[in-house]
């Protein structure tokens, strides 16, 4: 009996030893999440501090206020930050009354939500309450995945913890509500009542709209008000009813509202314009803030431009039209790149950099890489001889095949006259009296004239073969139509810019264009230059770029010089021209020129497209 007696005092003895173990174990677990709970959301919060500063859409606009695009985020859609002093009292209580009615009075967790969540998934037997608080809503959207897992929601928790402890009530709050993804694409409540109503100024928000946005959070795909169902509407009317349990709203306004139709704003007619004119823009204005692509795109700024929306669009309607170019070639098709540019203010009005331009793509208007030809003869021959006060239009050159050591440069047509006067010779596009006038005038002046109009040529140009635009890296047509606006502007040299100011997104003016301007070349000088490049398209090589208004211009062609492969075959086409209002480079070619892709026609087809684009572009002007 005694033996009995004391199997069973140790059987008991055994079990209280590993009951007491269990429960220390279970004390040390409890204390190990707890210290969980109370260290990992602090440590990461504190390892990511730029989580909590919000990405926003920049926006950039062109001259007349038109907005031309709002920058998708990363995540591939739209925020537009509000302050909550810009948001109506209504809005924000609605918010608080469907996401999170205890927001004010925890500190991150709402046991009794919790335990109320707990309660009836149980007695659903499914998972129908989540019990999250908008405070963990944003730790989980800032911090953590979309994973349904028990770790997820306790590093929730934590962060929920951690973020109540660092920031105010008043900043979660802001947070959440430009955080949130609102549907379609819409990220905070001030993109989404633009997205969805229309509405730019969030205190002119009625009713209905806010319960719709209310309505949103709980499923943004099924409950934004574009969703094709009765579900938003459904949904709309609960918001409505907790507004009116809530007494935030009274009984016959939660009525109006229900019987309220949501009507979409009307959606924009625009076209999307300007991909290479955009790229353009970005570049130019991270070179004067010193910030990078990604910054601006996402930091919320403002970045007017100087784009002239109807010269852009007739720029683009010229350029869907086959007809105005030449035939492609066996495998390539024939490219071209165009700017427009007010010689008035240096404003860059429209610019692509090809046939069918999209952004990031290569944008042959702003690259120094094709050869101008003729049209450089005005630039480092013509010009410098006219500053120099040696030579007028009228003066007599000669026209003879001459040899300048290894360098022998021949007319295109071999006929040679004798003798030319410079007016006829840069009409007819002659080489033979450019190459002679370039050698008189001296490279060192003409290159020196040539940076006065915003081309600086480097040491391996510093040879004759410039005379008729044989560069070695090649020039831009945005710095071709530079340099001609120096002619059409009376001898001012303006610089060339897309950028007219960049605000951030407190609306702080971060960067104004200065207009300044210069008087680079004499005054007599710029209007020789003009007189004869108006007799080069009234009489000569650009008769196809005439307009039902003065026009003064030049063309340039480089032929491909391939063996085996025709004379008439060319690389390079252009023509760079101004009327009083605007001055504008064209230039067409092939990416890469080769014995199956090339080009027979002749700069009048650059020309030609000049007008094209001109005549829609001046309508009304």
């Amino acid at each position: 009996m005694n033996g009995l007696q004391t199997a069973m005092k140790r059987k008991v003895m055994r079990s209280f030893y590993v009951a007491f173990d269990l429960a220390v174990i279970g004390v040390v677990l409890v204390l190990a999440g707890l210290f969980y709970v109370h260290q990992y959301g602090g440590f990461i919060v504190g390892r990511h501090p730029e989580k909590l500063v919000l990405q926003e859409s920049s926006v950039v606009v062109a001259s007349d206020g038109t907005v031309l695009r709002k920058i998708p985020l990363p995540e591939s859609g739209y925020r537009a930050m509000a302050e909550l002093e810009e948001m109506p009292e209504l809005l924000k209580a609605t918010f608080l009354a469907v996401e999170d009615r205890r927001f004010y009075s925890h500190q991150g967790l709402d046991y009794t939500g919790i335990t109320r969540a707990l309660w009836n998934n149980t007695m659903r037997m499914k998972v129908s309450e989540g019990g999250s608080t908008i405070t963990q809503q944003l730790a989980r959207n800032l911090f953590l995945n979309r994973d349904q897992n028990m770790l997820r929601k306790v590093n929730e928790a934590s962060i929920a913890l951690a973020l109540e402890k660092r920031l105010s009530k008043h900043d979660i709050l802001r947070l959440y509500l430009n955080q949130i993804y609102m549907g379609d694409g819409q990220y905070g409540v001030k993109a989404a009542a633009e997205h969805y109503f229309g509405v730019t100024d969030l205190k002119k928000l009625e009713i209905m709209q806010i319960a719709a946005l209310a309505a949103i959070p709980k499923g943004p795909s099924i409950y934004n008000p574009l969703s094709d169902s009765e579900l938003p509407r459904e949904r709309r009317e609960l918001v409505l009813s907790i507004m009116r349990q809530r007494g935030l709203i009274t009984r016959e306004e939660m009525l109006a509202a229900v019987h309220e139709e949501y009507m979409p704003p009307a959606a924009t007619k625009s076209k999307t314009i300007g991909a290479s004119y955009l790229d353009a823009v970005m570049k130019e204005a991270s070179d004067l803030t010193g910030k990078s692509r990604e910054d601006l795109q996402t930091g919320g700024y403002t970045i007017v431009t100087a784009m002239n929306t109807a010269a852009q669009s007739a720029l683009e309607e010229s350029f869907r039209n086959p007809d105005l170019f030449p035939p492609d070639g066996k495998d390539r098709q024939v490219e071209s790149a165009m700017v427009i540019m007010d010689h008035r203010t240096g404003e860059v009005l429209a610019l692509t950099g090809g046939r069918n331009p999209s952004a990031g793509n290569l944008n042959r208007a702003v690259v120094d890489a094709r050869q101008p030809g003729s049209s450089f003869k005005p630039i480092i021959d013509y010009g410098p001889a006219l500053e120099s006060g040696l030579y007028t239009p009228e003066s007599v050159l000669p026209d003879l095949k001459t040899a300048y050591g290894s360098y022998k440069p021949e007319n295109l047509n071999g006929v040679y006259r004798g003798q030319t006067t410079m007016k006829v010779a840069l009409q007819e596009s002659i080489n033979a009296p450019a190459v002679w006038l370039l050698k008189q005038v001296g490279l060192s002046k003409a290159i020196g004239f040539a940076a006065k109009l915003g081309i600086d040529l480097p040491e391996e140009d510093h040879n004759l073969s410039i005379a008729l635009g044989g560069l070695h890296q090649g020039i831009s047509p945005l710095k071709m139509a530079q340099a001609y606006s120096v002619f059409a502007s009376g001898g001012f040299f303006r610089e060339a810019h897309t950028v007219r100011q960049i605000k951030d997104s407190k609306g702080k003016v971060l960067y104004t264009h200065d207009s300044k301007q210069r008087q680079a070349i004499k005054p007599v000088t710029a209007e020789r230059m003009t007189a004869m490049l108006r007799n080069v398209v009234n009489e000569g090589t650009g008769k196809k770029a005439r307009l039902n208004r003065p026009v003064a211009g030049k063309t340039g062609t480089t032929q491909l010089d391939l063996a085996g492969i025709s004379r008439k075959a060319n690389r390079d086409l252009w023509f760079v021209g101004y009327t009083p209002e605007w001055t504008a480079a064209v230039w067409m070619g092939f990416d890469r020129t080769d014995k199956d892709n090339y080009m027979t026609a002749g700069s009048g087809q650059a020309a030609a497209l000049f007008a094209a684009v001109m005549s829609k572009a001046l309508k009304g002007r």
